[in-house]
This record gives structure tokens, C-alpha cells and sequence, in this order.
């Protein structure tokens, strides 16, 4: 008896234990070299762009307590722009523009929020952090700015 106990205890502590995440490859395809993109100014993926359902729903604010730019040491260097604040509700979903620099070599970083007009939501603030990353640069001096503040300047 003791022995089923025993075993029923450890396959539900086992049962519990996290699951190994499958990882995903590295981008080798464009140079060969695990996460180097072969385009110059073209950022990975970036996870808050906007959404093709997006059309359907309303655009809101995002309330920007903190920005900074991290500027990894690599050659071209690789910049990702690290944000924190607050979403209106924990309903709207934070999105980011990232146009290409101007003639200028400002980057522009639109960041706004999106919600579901027809969803009822509690009305309190949701924080985030988030990092987005901007991509390489060709050789430069360059100005990032957030909703229309400089948040910083870099050389590549």
C-alpha cells in the first residue's frame, strides 16, 4: 500500500515538473552565422508589429515610464530598444511601427495599443517590459525616437 503511495506521489510530482520548450534554429540561412542577418537595418521579427485583424480594432495609448537603447557589441552592432511602462487595460495589446531611418538616420518607433471595442475589460493599468529588437545598421551615426522623443543615439 505504502509502495502505491509512493509511486502516485512521484508521478504526480513528475506530472507537474516543466516540460522541456522545443527551441527554435538559429537564422543561419543568410550568412551562415547563427543569428547575423545578411541585411543591413532589417530587425528580426518583432513581435508587436501590427496585426493584419488590427483593422477591427480600436487603437489606444501606451503610457512609456522608461526607454533605453541596448547596443550589443558585435560588428555591425546589434541595437534592440528596451521599453517599460503601462497598457490602458490588460485587455489592449501593445503594438510597435519601426520605420527604417530616414534621410536624416532617425529611426521612428511608433508604439501605440490595440483592443476589442466589444470586449468588456477591468479598467486598470497592466504593466510591461519589453525589448524590440531594431536590427544592424550600415555605418553611421544614428537618433531612436519613441512617439516622438529621442530615447537615444548610436554609431555603427
Amino acid at each position: 500500500m505504502k509502495f502505491r503511495k509512493l509511486l502516485l506521489l512521484m508521478l504526480l510530482v513528475a506530472s507537474c515538473a516543466p516540460q522541456p520548450q522545443a527551441t527554435s534554429a538559429p537564422d543561419t540561412a543568410a550568412t551562415g552565422v547563427p543569428g547575423e542577418n545578411m541585411s543591413t537595418n532589417e530587425p528580426s521579427t518583432n513581435p508587436f508589429a501590427p496585426q493584419a485583424g488590427d483593422k477591427d480594432l480600436t487603437r489606444g495609448n501606451v503610457y512609456v515610464d522608461e526607454s533605453n537603447l541596448l547596443i550589443r557589441e558585435s560588428s555591425p552592432p546589434q541595437i534592440s530598444l528596451s521599453i517599460s511602462g503601462t497598457l490602458p487595460t490588460p485587455c489592449n495589446s501593445l503594438r510597435a511601427e519601426v520605420s527604417p531611418p530616414d534621410p536624416e538616420n532617425k529611426i521612428a518607433v511608433d508604439l501605440y495599443s490595440v483592443i476589442d471595442p466589444d470586449k468588456v475589460c477591468i479598467q486598470v493599468l497592466s504593466p510591461f517590459d519589453e525589448s524590440i529588437d531594431l536590427g544592424t545598421f550600415p555605418t553611421g551615426h544614428y537618433s531612436v525616437w519613441v512617439n516622438g522623443e529621442m530615447v537615444g543615439e548610436f554609431d555603427s
